[in-house]
């Protein structure tokens, strides 16, 4: 947590296979004034790795716990592919935590049963690395995926704890807020690549106009990572949002 008491609040969740460390080139072009807050999920990061599986709910429960905890109220939620997802349930399960959301890089449902099944036997065959290269060509736009700069990323992901990323990886499996995303009546922005393989921008769409009102920015050769890619253009969405809103003036 950053930033002073009583300022309006901004709660981030990272993706899949990344730390909370994901927003920092972000997080340094935003105004001061605001008090922000960042977690790792469970399984990720410096959080504990509890066996897998894990299940949204689980997920959703634990961002809950983590407002609670800081006595948060009226938050904007920014989440990433599963934290987007996150941000779904948990405006959702508890409407006082959110007042706003933006949603990067996510659906209401991601993949299918088959294609994460595949992904957790092979990590677990092979191990994080095995997998390494083709989730970077995901994640990556072909501008970014051919700088040295990857190679932080690249090391993050295959840090990242194998019963951490696989429990992760059948929470979203089993999800689909396609329904109770659809009954979501607050200001609401869906963020896209345009090179994004794993949340195609066409999908991220899909998945914001359920909200009525809701707006949507599509950022250019980048893909499932705008806010590493290309942070001033992020952040300047969310600067926006956040004033469109009205939640920092």
């Amino acid at each position: 947590m950053d930033g002073p008491e009583n300022a309006p609040v901004v709660v981030f969740s990272n993706s899949l296979g990344t730390t909370l460390h994901l927003w920092d080139a972000v997080l340094e072009r935003l105004p001061r004034g605001l008090r922000i807050l960042r977690y790792d999920m469970r399984g990720h990061g410096r959080s504990d790795v509890p066996d897998a599986p894990y299940t949204m709910g689980q997920l959703v429960g634990d961002a809950e716990a983590v407002c609670d905890t800081f006595d948060i109220k009226d938050a904007l939620f920014v989440g990433l592919s599963v934290g987007g997802m996150i941000a779904q349930g948990l405006a959702v399960k508890r409407p006082d935590l959110i007042r706003a959301m933006v949603l990067s890089n996510t659906a209401a449902k991601i993949g299918n049963p088959d294609f994460w099944e595949d992904r957790i036997n092979a990590i677990r065959a092979s191990g994080m690395a095995a997998i390494s290269d083709g989730v970077m060509q995901r994640w990556f736009g072909r501008d970014f995926y051919a700088t040295p700069a990857i190679s932080v990323w690249k090391a993050m992901f295959e840090a990242a704890p194998i019963e951490g990323y696989a429990g992760v990886c059948a929470a979203i499996s089993g999800t689909d807020f396609y329904t109770p995303t659809s009954g979501l009546r607050i200001p609401t922005l869906g963020i896209a690549g345009t090179e994004d393989a794993s949340t195609p921008a066409d999908l991220v769409r899909e998945t914001v106009d359920l909200i009525p009102g809701s707006q949507f920015a599509l950022i250019r050769r980048t893909g499932h990572l705008p806010c590493v890619e290309k942070p001033d253009e992020f952040a300047a969405h969310l600067v926006d949002f956040l004033n469109a809103t009205g939640h920092f003036a």
